[in-house]
């Protein structure tokens, strides 16, 4: 068995603390692992190789960190030049796994789901292995306990074959009063979006029905290049793939789905108001995170990142606060979070994607303070990372090194700049920063120019590939 770790999602329901560039699945929700972590940390126990990443090419380093942190150096990572949805990212780790073993069975597991009960989900992984294995694709259906409008659902047949159901179809999200009818009906099952089966059976059935997808994931693949530790797929075939869901393209029409019920405490904290449903609360039903005074509030989540947030007489809120931007929203209306990112897209505002602090796989960099000519960053370089050498057209810089020691190079010059000490480089000065030592450099920047944007770099070396 080989997972395959779907981490290609945004998460724009969970703004502001999910970002396009930082999304939900990199960010610790509800444990002190991210997501993405918890997800390959629930496969111990399981007998399998190692697992293969699908992810946004953005995503690139934070995947490859979060793997670093629990010991998964031999992860493969696949990079998605843009998103294509779900069935061509399925296609493209099949053909991957297929070079990896002879025909081996897929587990297909989305990077941003939580999951309570590990032995109840192992129990449910093993009956879909036995289907999988006579060459079944098994979907994981999720036992409802409400009447949910957000998810999507399966109707199971009723005949039963090693702990397994044949499935009667697919439907869409419901209404309310629908949604009622399929949790008395008892046959309905919410759709996960998790999955089971040979590569080759996968890519048997895609062919059938989308051989555009089997053809172009293939041709991307195949004319993939190696980027340091990851596998970059050719943009322009890629992109050529139909963008559709494995739903839509093959679970709705083979003849040989089949759906194991999960009863694990299951979710996909796809709003906040889910989150809140999961997390500890207090006796008055809250979830307060951060430096938080509530009085008279009840049933509310409320994430104090950086400041004192105080509440008197709510009740049913979502409050998240962090360092660029201030989220109040009612419990009920937290799926439409969505359409203030939209919003915020349309008007090229940079709350969308990035978080004032901003991660770098050299470390981090938080921008503290801005005017019309100048910028104030707080920067930290991990232990023995280097930022490339290069330099700008329309800035000069300032380095205050208040922890640690940098190896500094300007022009023809190599440095040390130790903690309390201070250097400057010119607008047009070719220079580079490093951390020699084994705790964190952190420093402080002052940019002054007539332009301070993130694109004013011309790179000439860099251990990242960003040139």
């Amino acid at each position: 068995m080989i997972p395959i770790i779907l981490s290609g999602g945004s998460g724009s329901r969970l703004w502001p603390l999910s970002r396009s560039l930082y999304p939900k699945q990199f960010l610790a929700m509800n444990s002190e692992f991210s997501m993405f972590q918890e997800t390959l940390r629930r496969l111990e126990g399981l007998d399998q190789n190692p697992p293969i990443v699908i992810c946004n090419a953005e995503h690139r380093f934070l995947a490859a960190e979060k793997l670093r942190e629990l010991g998964l150096s031999s992860c493969s990572i696949i990079l998605e030049p843009e998103g294509r949805n779900t069935a061509p990212a399925i296609a493209v780790t099949a053909l991957a796994a297929l070079k990896e073993a002879e025909d081996p069975i897929l587990l297909i597991l989305p990077a941003d789901h939580t999951i309570k009960d590990q032995t109840k989900f192992h129990q449910a992984i093993k009956i879909a292995e036995r289907l999988a294995k006579d060459g079944a694709l098994v979907t994981f259906g999720i036992v409802p306990d409400t009447p949910h409008t957000g998810y999507g659902y399966i109707k199971r047949g009723t005949d039963e074959k090693n702990g397994g159901y044949n499935v009667e179809k697919f439907v869409e999200k419901p209404n309310m009063e629908t949604a009622q009818k399929f949790l008395k009906d008892g046959h309905y099952l919410w759709n996960s979006g998790m999955f089971m089966f040979r590569a080759s059976r996968y890519l048997e059935e895609l062919e059938k029905f989308q051989p555009d997808v089997v053809r172009y994931a293939r041709e991307a693949l195949e004319n993939s290049s190696k980027d340091f530790d990851f596998t970059r797929l050719e943009a322009k075939l890629f992109a050529k793939c139909p963008s559709i869901s494995i739903d839509y393209a093959v679970m709705e029409h083979t003849q040989n789905a089949h759906v194991v019920p999960l009863d694990a405490g299951w979710s996909d904290i796809g709003s906040w108001s889910s989150l809140w449903d999961i997390c500890d609360k207090d006796k008055e039903g809250n979830t307060l995170l951060g430096d938080i005074i509530a009085k008279d509030t009840r049933n509310s989540y409320i994430l104090a990142e950086h400041k004192l947030v105080a509440t008197v007489g709510i009740s049913d809120l979502i409050i998240v606060d962090t360092k660029d931007a201030l989220l109040v929203v009612h419990k009920s209306k937290s799926e439409d979070v969505k359409e203030i990112v939209e919003s915020l897209k349309k008007s090229k505002r940079p709350e969308a994607n990035i978080h004032r602090e901003v991660y770098r796989p050299w470390g981090k960099y938080d921008s503290i303070g801005f005017g019309d000519r100048d910028q104030v960053k707080r920067i930290t370089v991990n232990p023995g990372a280097k930022l490339s050498l290069q330099m700008h057209h329309h800035r000069a810089e300032h380095w205050i090194v208040v922890k640690g020691s940098a190896r500094v190079t300007k022009g023809e010059d190599v440095f040390m700049v130790n903690e309390n000490e201070s250097t400057y480089i010119p607008i047009g000065t070719v220079h580079a920063l490093e951390n020699p030592g084994v705790i964190p450099l952190e420093m402080i920047e002052v940019q002054s120019g007539s332009y301070l944007g993130e694109d004013d770099i011309v790179r000439f070396e860099d251990k990242y590939g960003r040139i």
